[in-house]
């Protein structure tokens, strides 16, 4: 079989999907982020006043948009290859003469897709509060896809060993949710104590979210290179961890 035939396949499949139900998919982080902006950049960022020497809307703009990146780009992969698995339409997979590298791509570039499309959509509505300015084209973009990819690896993984729907909300509600937003969405780290800033400097989200801000703002908390070198770290970890658990067919085969 044609690798790239079969990638578009499930590449345009995943995009099809998340597009057809775009009141589900779209439509609540547009909702959410407007809440976001009006609650703490225009009710509660003037009484904060400046961060860095920028208004808060301002600081907390990139974080929210990497936020809604993260969680969708997470949650189409998990519940789109989970759904295959539920509807035991991962059998036709298996037997296809498709290399695990592609059923990976297919999925993970899906869940990309949906990340930059809830990421530009966010921005849109950053727009209607503020002024929203990019200093450094390349590095938002780089990061940007970078944690996209990122978080659709990690649902990829999620929805691999899941043996239910409650199973593939689990990691969302109690693991990624603490992480995002004790990343520094909302805040400096250096506004901590030194003890929760050295703790800080464990959550990986908090570099990525330094990074994004640093392209849009040219202010961060971590060194850009510190934080692009963990994000693709973990990213080829992620992929090496996938592939594995494709050839062992862990949770797949039976």
């Amino acid at each position: 079989m044609n690798h790239s035939v079969a990638f578009q396949t499930i590449f345009f499949k995943e995009i099809y999907r998340f597009m057809r139900i775009w009141p589900q998919t779209v439509v609540p982080a547009a909702v959410t982020t407007s809440l976001y902006f009006l609650i703490f950049g225009t009710v509660i960022g003037p009484r904060i006043g400046n961060m860095h020497g920028l208004p808060y809307i301002d600081y907390i703009v990139p974080g929210v948009i990497l936020m809604s990146v993260i969680t969708n780009s997470y949650g189409n992969v998990v519940s789109s290859f989970y759904s295959t698995k539920f509807q035991r339409h991962i059998e036709e997979l298996l037997i296809a003469p498709v290399p695990n590298w592609v059923i990976l791509a297919g999925y993970v570039g899906g869940g990309v897709a949906r990340g930059l499309v809830v990421g530009g959509v966010v921005m849109l509505i950053a727009c209607l509060f503020t002024d929203v300015k990019v200093m450094h084209y390349a590095v938002t973009l780089g990061v940007l896809f970078m944690t996209a990819a990122l978080f659709s690896l990690a649902g990829f993984i999620n929805a691999i060993y899941a043996n239910s729907f409650d199973d593939i909300s689990i990691i969302p509600s109690f693991v990624l949710a603490p992480l995002v937003y004790l990343g520094g969405v909302f805040y400096s780290i250096e506004l901590l104590p030194h003890f929760w800033r050295q703790v800080s400097l464990g959550n990986p989200i908090l570099y990525m979210v330094n990074a994004f801000r640093y392209g849009f703002l040219d202010i961060s908390d971590i060194d850009i290179k510190i934080a692009v070198g963990i994000i693709s770290g973990f990213i080829l970890v992620l992929v090496l961890c996938s592939l594995y658990l494709l050839h062992r067919g862990t949770g797949i085969k039976t």
